[in-house]
Formats: structure tokens, C-alpha cells, sequence
């Protein structure tokens, strides 16, 4: 009789369940809490512990939430215990010589321990999703679609998770090493961004991201929770009287599911190749930080690499503290990390600490690279302090300048977006101007009339192709070079105080923002109101007209005088604002307005509306003298007629654009 191969033992595979039920039917216990809490919420409160009766999407809208802020974590952390599992026995000599002597082929091993893996990881989801569908069909909550989407994305990240941690068990032979590998695999890119976003900073001219996020699908964990999201719309439901009774939800949707799919894809090249590394697996090397004997070098240079971008900034930033490297003290404190790290990823290869012989080579290629590393950086041989993405390439353009914030569309505002790139390529190629100025030869901003100030502007590009760009300058502006055409000091005034950039600043340009509400506090009552959009409307009008006719908005970069604060009325004003998208969607913004003196179509508007009254309009000079340097005295409101100079300080801070 023809013998026949096996993939699949039965007796292993129950075997396994056996030997590790604490670890999943402990799982299975802490799942199942939560539905039964929810049971017994519902049996105590009916529609009061959140669900409404005869409304399973609510359940849906709970199914979705768990799905996109519970289980990706539950599958990082869970799958890599039950991998740990099921695999442990390629981390001692014996027992991998003693499975591999067994009369089952590695194929069978492999399937067998995989299946068995991945059901210990699943028991406690359908532990838990069984008792949800009961309880939700007992109330009246039950709905299908939602389940079935729910039950498909556990899958698929069940199985990519699991798949993951099968690889880094076949990576490694040390049962420590491997839950390290495990999360530095998932995390590698987010911590590589981070540190090298870190690194680039101290080298490109106004380079300022924390995190670019351009290659975040690669830690899925990261990738999931900023995409995969959930989507509820809801409607107002008001009684006869047309009062507000309570919000009913419509419609539940998770956005970007495909994400999930494609996880579910990758996790099958990972297994296919995990299952290749098992075939040619040795089992002499259990016990060994690296099994594979090809990747020893990459985690041997890689966590040299590590250590000197980590170690390196470390060393450094305890010695030195400039807003940019010194390049020689940076590549030692660097060298130095990455010998460390060289050598001690050679020690845990080796299994001994006589590594020091003949290794001058492979520090020496360490040193190489961290030289060509900051070479490269220090001669910006990519261009990138100098990268002005062109108006084509712009998908949005946020500018925040003088304390507010704008946000600029290509094929909206190109004029204005034009002006923007105009003074972000002058500042760039100003760079040695402004990192060379001497400030002790500059005379004190305490002056009244000093002749320079230094201001903050900050530029994000998101291009067409979704990369974010992302420069923030700290740049200095003088008296001369204000008054000197084509220095980005003239520049920015020119583009700061235009009559364009005022509306711009308040939503009066027709971006398609409506004010909403917003409230008014007076100091002189101790008394705060909240404005209905009607108010909103009519302030902003006033707003408008005080913009257009110079009476607001106009910048004095070098006016620095505590006393010039002082002169606004003793109040805060603020407006909110939203732009309806498409589907339901909205941007908000909202803006804190000063409001001056020499506002009078504001003032007029905010007495009229009954807001503010003659007692109101007293500044802050006035009203906390002590602060100010005065005495306080009482100085009448200018008629609404009065005509005052083009020249004021600047009176609104916007406080972002959300999208």
C-alpha cells in the first residue's frame, strides 16, 4: 500500500490545546466579561446603558469601535504569546532534536502548530463574539452586516498578527530575543521615522517634523489605528414643540477596510516565507539570537545603526545644546554608540564576549557609514532645505504666522499661495544670514523703538501624492530689510498685512466658512455669554469693515511695547466657524478677536446687539493699572464716525484649522 504524507496531526494539535488551555481559556474568561457586563447593564437600565430598543446599530456602532481600537492591540500582544506557545520548542536543543526525530515531516509540524496556534488566538474572540450575538438577539439588537464585517476583520488581523509572530519565531532561536524581535519588527519603521526625522532636524535648515508617517504601513499597529476608523451619522430628533429630545444614529460605517484585507494578503507572504525558513532550519541553532545564518550580518550592522542614531543623539545632547549639530562632536558621540552596538549584537551572535579580535573591519564600515550619513546631511546633497514644492504639486498649504493660522488650495487662492512659496524660498536661501546673525550686537527688544524683532513662521505642505513637508523658521526682522524690497522680510509684511490675508484671517473671503456662534467674556462684570450664529454673522460683518478699512489687522512687527497689549478693551471676544464638505463632513475653525479702541464697527455692532454697554469699554490698562505701569482713568469710546490711521497692531488670533 502507497504510504501517504501528512500535513496535519490530530494528536499534536490537541495536544497543544491541552498544554497551553490556561493561556486561552484565561483569555477566554477576561473576553467574556464584557458582554456579560453589557447583559447586565441592559437587564438594569434597558435603553439607558446606551442602546435604545429596537436600534442594532448601536451594537454595530460598539462592534466597529472594538474592532478598530481593541483588537489590533489584543492580536499584537495575544498572538505573540500563543506563538510563544506553540513554537517553544525550537528554543532548546532537545526538544527541537526531539520534534524533528518525530515520524511527522516538517510540514506537518508546521501546519499542525500554526492551526493550533491560531485557534488558541481565536477561542477567546468567538468566546466572546458568541456571547455578544445572544445578548444583542435577546434585545431586539441583533444585526448581520455589522457582524459579518466585525467577524472578517478579526480574521484577517488575527491571521496577519499570528503570521508575523511565526516569522520572528522562525527568525530567532532564544525564547528572549524572539518577543523583542517580534515588536521591533512591528515598530521598526515608527521608531527608524522618529529618530531620523529627529537626526535630519539637527542638520536641514527649518526641518522641524517629529514623524512624517511616509512609510507607516510598515507598523501595522500604527498604520491600523490611524486609518481603519469608524464613521456614525446621526440626526436630531426634536419633540411637536420643535425642542431637542435626543440624536439617533442613522447610518455606522468602518472606514478603510481594505487595509485590513491587505494586512490579511501580507500575512500570507509572511507565512510562506516563515515556512521556507523552517524547511532549511537547523536545530543545532536553538539557543541562537539569529537562526538564519544570512540575516547575522543585517542584525549585527542593524543594531550598530540603531545605537548610533539613538546613542549617538543621547551623548551628544548631554554636551552640546544647539538648534543644529557641530558635525565633528556629533559623528564621535555617534562612533562611539555604534561601536557599543556593534559589539554588543556580536557578543549575543558569538554567545561570548571574545569578539574584539579582527573586528577593526566592521567597526571601521560602521564608521564609514555614520560619516557618510552626516556628510550627506551637513551638504544637503537632496535639496531638501531649499524645497519649494511648485503650486501643481500642492494639495493644501497650511501657514501659521504672527500667532494665526491659514490654510491655502491650489486653484483658490494661487495668488496668495504664490506669495507664501515666495517667502519660504526666501528665508531658505537667507540661511546663512539668519543662522550667522550675531543677536549680542543687536540692541534689546526692550527697547521702544528697537529695530528688530525675531517671529516664528511655520509652513506645511500636504502634496498631491500625500506627503507632508513640514518647516518652521525662527527668523529675525529688522527695520532696514522690512522697508527693502525682495528680503522675506518685505516679503512677509507685503503678504501679512494685504488686505486679501486680513479677510482671509476672519473668513470674510468667501472660503465657504459660516460663522457659527461663539462667546463674549467681559472683565469689568466677571460675565461670559455664548453668541447664536445670528450674533456671529452680524460681529463678523462689523469685523469686515474695520479689515477694509484699515481699522484692524494691520501688523507692526516691531511694536513691542507691553503698553500697545493694554490699549484693548478688558474683554474676549471669540467666533466659530464651519465649512460644510461633501457626505456630511465639516471643517471647524474658530478665531479670538482683541477687540481696540479704534474697532468702532465692532464696538457699534457688539452695543447694539446689546452685548457690551459704555460701562464695558474700559482696556486693560485702565482697568489693572498696576500691570501697565498707570493710573487708572476712564477714557471716552471714539465715535462710530471716527476715522483712525492705517497703521494698528495686530488684534486676532486664529486658533487652527481642524479638518
Amino acid at each position: 500500500m502507497r504510504s501517504k504524507t501528512l500535513y496535519f496531526n490530530k494528536t499534536l494539535f490537541l495536544k497543544d490545546l491541552s498544554r497551553f488551555w490556561p493561556l486561552w481559556g484565561g483569555a477566554s474568561f477576561i473576553g467574556a466579561l464584557f458582554p456579560l457586563a453589557m447583559l447586565s447593564k441592559l437587564l438594569r437600565y434597558g435603553g439607558y446603558a446606551g442602546f435604545s430598543a429596537g436600534a442594532p446599530l448601536e451594537m454595530t456602532k460598539l462592534y466597529y469601535e472594538v474592532l478598530q481600537a481593541a483588537v489590533p492591540v489584543v492580536c499584537l500582544l495575544y498572538g505573540l504569546l500563543c506563538a510563544m506557545a506553540v513554537w517553544n520548542y525550537l528554543y532548546n536543543a532537545r526538544s527541537a532534536g526531539l520534534m524533528h526525530t518525530l515520524p511527522i515531516r516538517r510540514e506537518g509540524l508546521f501546519v499542525t502548530s500554526f492551526l493550533a496556534g491560531a485557534a488558541m488566538l481565536l477561542i477567546p474572540f468567538a468566546v466572546t463574539g458568541t456571547l455578544c450575538v445572544l445578548t444583542s438577539a435577546a434585545f431586539g439588537l441583533f444585526e448581520p452586516v455589522g457582524l459579518l464585517v466585525t467577524i472578517l476583520g478579526v480574521l484577517g488581523e488575527s491571521f496577519f498578527y499570528f503570521s508575523s509572530a511565526t516569522l520572528a519565531a522562525f527568525i530567532t532561536g532564544n525564547a528572549f530575543a524572539m518577543p523583542a524581535l517580534y515588536l521591533l519588527l512591528h515598530f521598526l519603521e515608527a521608531i527608524l521615522d522618529l529618530l531620523l526625522s529627529n537626526f535630519a532636524r539637527g542638520f536641514i535648515f527649518g526641518f522641524s517634523t517629529d514623524y512624517t508617517g511616509l512609510l507607516e504601513f510598515l507598523s501595522p499597529t500604527v498604520y491600523l489605528y490611524g486609518n481603519v476608523m469608524t464613521n456614525a451619522e446621526y440626526r436630531q430628533i426634536t419633540n411637536s414643540a420643535g425642542e431637542y429630545v435626543r440624536n439617533e444614529l442613522v447610518s455606522v460605517r468602518m472606514e478603510n477596510l481594505w487595509i485590513i484585507a491587505v494586512y490579511a494578503l501580507a500575512g500570507a507572504a509572511l507565512l510562506a516565507f516563515a515556512f521556507a525558513l523552517y524547511r532549511r532550519r537547523q536545530s543545532e541553532r536553538a539557543g541562537d539570537v539569529v537562526a538564519v545564518g544570512w540575516m547575522r550580518p543585517f542584525f549585527r550592522y542593524g543594531v550598530a545603526a540603531l545605537a548610533a542614531l539613538l546613542g549617538g543623539q543621547l551623548i551628544y545632547s548631554m554636551f552640546w545644546y544647539d538648534d543644529y549639530f557641530k558635525m565633528a562632536p556629533l559623528a564621535v558621540c555617534m562612533v562611539l554608540a555604534g561601536a557599543i552596538g556593534y559589539y554588543g549584537a556580536s557578543m549575543l551572535l558569538a554567545k561570548t564576549l571574545r569578539v574584539f579580535r579582527g573586528s577593526w573591519k566592521g567597526l571601521a564600515l560602521v564608521a564609514a557609514g555614520i560619516a557618510v550619513v552626516c556628510g550627506a546631511l551637513k551638504m544637503d546633497v537632496f535639496g531638501a532645505a531649499g524645497r519649494v514644492p511648485e503650486i501643481s504639486q500642492i494639495q493644501r498649504a497650511e501657514l501659521n504666522v504672527d500667532n494665526n493660522s491659514y490654510t491655502f488650495y491650489p486653484g483658490e487662492e494661487d495668488e496668495l499661495l504664490e506669495q507664501v512659496r515666495a517667502v519660504h524660498a526666501a528665508i531658505a536661501a537667507d540661511r546663512d544670514y539668519i543662522l550667522n546673525l550675531e543677536r549680542a550686537d543687536l540692541p534689546s527688544l526692550a527697547d521702544e523703538e528697537a529695530p528688530w524683532t525675531h517671529t516664528t513662521f511655520s509652513l506645511t505642505y500636504i502634496t498631491t501624492s500625500g506627503q507632508k513637508v513640514r518647516r518652521v523658521y525662527y527668523v529675525p526682522l529688522t527695520r532696514e530689510r522690512l522697508s527693502q524690497s525682495g528680503t522675506y522680510d518685505y516679503l512677509l509684511d507685503r503678504l501679512v498685512n494685504s488686505q486679501e490675508m486680513r479677510l482671509k484671517r476672519i473668513h470674510a473671503n468667501g472660503d465657504g466658512y459660516e460663522p457659527t456662534g461663539g462667546s463674549i467674556y467681559l472683565n469689568s462684570r466677571d460675565e461670559g455669554y455664548d453668541l447664536s450664529d445670528r450674533e456671529a454673522a452680524a460681529i463678523l460683518e462689523a469685523l469686515a469693515r474695520d479689515a477694509v478699512a484699515g481699522r484692524w489687522g494691520q501688523v507692526n512687527w516691531l511694536d513691542t511695547r507691553e503698553e500697545t497689549r493694554g490699549t484693548a478693551y478688558a474683554m474676549s471676544l471669540s467666533l466659530s466657524f464651519r465649512q460644510s464638505l461633501d457626505q456630511n463632513k465639516f471643517r471647524h475653525d474658530w478665531i479670538d478677536i482683541s477687540v481696540r479702541p479704534e474697532m468702532t464697527a465692532v464696538t457699534a455692532c457688539l452695543m447694539e446687539l446689546g452685548l457690551v454697554t459704555s460701562a464695558d469699554l474700559v482696556t486693560y490698562a485702565e482697568m489693572y493699572p498696576e500691570e501697565y505701569g498707570g493710573e487708572s482713568s476712564r477714557v471716552r469710546t471714539p465715535p462710530a464716525e471716527a476715522v483712525w490711521p492705517e497703521t494698528v497692531s495686530e488684534s486676532v488670533v486664529v486658533m487652527g484649522t481642524v479638518g
